[in-house]
């Protein structure tokens, strides 16, 4: 099992706090079906993996490094594990990654969380025996609103654990005064209403998660790229995942993790959205 980075530094009053949705994440990310898909999309196969350690694919002039970003990271847990790990997912450490959120607080602890990531992994490796970095390239946690921060077609892979508790209302969205950065000492209110941005989804629990919907077929990388969101039943997964494969003949959506079921419904889920070619489909057939 790969170690869960260390979020002890986090301020989880004011920065969501790692639960039963972040470790999915990192189990699903982290499983042999969906390390063998990147690998085979984005580097290695799984059969090769272990040269990785030594040939970087990206070095081998085969495969451009993939730029992961994670979208509301909150304590970093997530975008910090891919980082660390990147070998053992991707089968290369050329991986570049970065995380978006609204809360400058959830920026500043998610810079921490992937820093201490991937320096604990080197330092488990070194106290074993000296071997080439498992971590990938950590670049920054920006601020920012949802994927305005991004290039068109520039994502390789999207990582999203939304506000997904369906809500009455959504809380208001930050102004350009509440994305400044200050050193004034947060409120509780500021604090619960940091907090409500992390869980509070709307109508269905879904207002967010289908605008970032709306924009994959711009933000993703036009062949390769893929994205992971989570969803809770709620949410109506089954019809997130038609209106994906609506959006044209190359698109898929599947289930790749699920929580379990409660009530004959899998109480959380995430579904893996690719695009595939012509070659790409007979590759897989």
């Amino acid at each position: 099992m790969l170690p869960t980075p260390d979020t002890s530094h986090v301020a989880f009053e004011r920065v969501y706090e790692p639960a039963e949705d972040s470790y999915l994440l990192l189990d699903t990310l982290s499983s042999e079906s969906e390390t063998a898909f990147l690998r085979s999309r984005f580097g290695r196969s799984s059969t090769d993996a272990a040269a990785a350690t030594t040939t970087p694919t990206s070095a081998a002039g085969t495969v451009p490094a993939p730029f992961v970003v994670e979208i509301g990271p909150g304590s970093g847990v997530v975008i910090g594990f891919v980082n660390a790990h990147a070998t053992h997912i991707f089968g290369t450490p050329s991986v570049l990654t970065a995380a978006i959120d609204v809360n400058r607080h959830a920026c500043a602890a998610t810079q921490e969380t992937a820093r201490k990531a991937a320096a604990d992994v080197s330092q488990a490796a070194t106290a074993t025996t000296p071997s080439p970095s498992q971590s990938g390239t950590f670049l920054d946690a920006v601020q920012g609103d949802l994927t305005a921060p991004l290039r068109p077609g520039s994502v390789d892979v999207l990582i999203f654990n939304p506000p997904y508790v369906p809500t009455e209302e959504l809380p208001r969205q930050p102004t350009a005064t509440d994305m400044v950065t200050s050193e004034t000492a947060p409120t509780f209110q500021d604090d619960s209403y940091l907090l409500s941005l992390s869980y509070a989804g709307g109508v269905d629990g879904m207002e967010i998660t289908d605008l970032l919907i709306g924009r994959l077929p711009e933000v993703l990388a036009p062949h390769r790229g893929c994205a992971y969101v989570l969803l809770c039943a709620q949410n109506k997964p089954e019809a997130v995942k038609q209106r994906i494969r609506a959006f044209g003949p190359q698109w898929r959506a599947e289930t790749v993790g699920s929580s379990g079921k409660q009530a004959g419904w899998e109480k959380l889920q995430i579904v893996r959205i690719w695009r595939e070619d012509e070659e790409q489909q007979q590759e897989s057939s």
